[in-house]
């Protein structure tokens, strides 16, 4: 999942290191991804 389009979407809006520690933080708390995953909102 690191290498996913979603992770880069965020990673072009929150940067690299930002997102990785969102993805990291997210693993980590068992959040889901994909289709039955949590929902992602940016300003």
């Amino acid at each position: 999942l690191p290498k996913s389009s979603l992770l880069m979407l965020v990673s072009a809006f929150a940067g690299y290191d930002l997102g990785m520690r969102a993805y990291n933080t997210a693993v980590e708390e068992k959040y889901r991804f994909f289709s039955f995953g949590d929902a992602c909102f940016f300003f």
